[in-house]
């Protein structure tokens, strides 16, 4: 093929690729704890494994949205970054626009913000640090924050508090998510509190603040928190 016919072909594959019809895929983060809606600062009988629960604050970062048909990449979000928090609604879904006739059947994600934008320092929108996420440039950015009380804890009030976060080995606790969905609109999302409380011996652990050892392990067992509604 001459270099003419090659540019001419390379034209008309871009021009189509462009006139491609868009359209609108919402995606739904829905936090439960176990078969309950989480209403922030209610009261929720957790007997099943001792005591009782009641969430006060659950914020935590989606970054880096793909969609994968089998193992092909379908999809890859640009600036992806958002800020899911309770106590915001709004923030609970967001929307994507996808080719018209996109075919896939797994959602990858991240859970937390990537070295590369940690180095870059505090930035804007959802990485804002007025979000109340970010803890300073050596730090970077909380991945994931959940605070509460459990009368398992033996502190003051029965608080915890979870903080998890961190950038720099060996306290990385950035997180894939690979779940596999339907391309019914939108896509939910669950993650379960309670499965992830109940991972953890609250009369022992119940306060991380910073990048730990601690973190990274609580951080890798949220990855089984989340599952899709199918």
């Amino acid at each position: 093929m001459s270099r003419v016919l090659f540019l001419v072909f390379s034209a008309l594959y871009g021009f189509e690729c462009l006139s491609q019809s868009m359209v609108n895929l919402p995606i739904l983060f829905q936090p439960v704890f176990g078969q309950n809606k989480i209403v922030l600062n209610d009261t929720i009988n957790a007997s099943q494994f001792g005591g009782k629960s009641s969430i006060e604050m659950l914020k935590f970062y989606i970054s880096k949205v793909q969609l994968y048909q089998n193992d092909s990449l379908a999809y890859d979000e640009d600036y992806s970054y958002h800020l899911i928090d309770v106590s915001t609604p709004i923030s609970l879904n967001f929307i994507v626009s996808i080719p018209e006739k996109l075919c896939f059947n797994r959602i990858q994600f991240k859970l937390g913000i990537d070295s590369l934008t940690n180095v870059s320092g505090a930035m804007g929108g959802d990485l804002d640090p007025t979000k109340g996420m970010y803890w300073t440039w050596q730090s970077g950015y909380v991945n994931f924050k959940l605070e509460g009380k459990n009368t398992l804890c033996k502190t003051n009030n029965n608080q915890f508090q979870f903080h998890l976060g961190g950038y720099r080995t060996p306290y990385s606790c950035l997180q894939t998510i690979n779940l596999k969905v339907s391309e019914e609109k939108p896509l939910v999302i669950i993650l379960d509190v309670e499965k992830f409380i109940k991972s953890i011996d609250l009369a022992a652990v119940n306060h991380i603040m910073s990048p730990s050892t601690a973190a990274v392990v609580l951080s890798e067992y949220l990855v089984k928190c989340f599952t899709n509604q199918r």
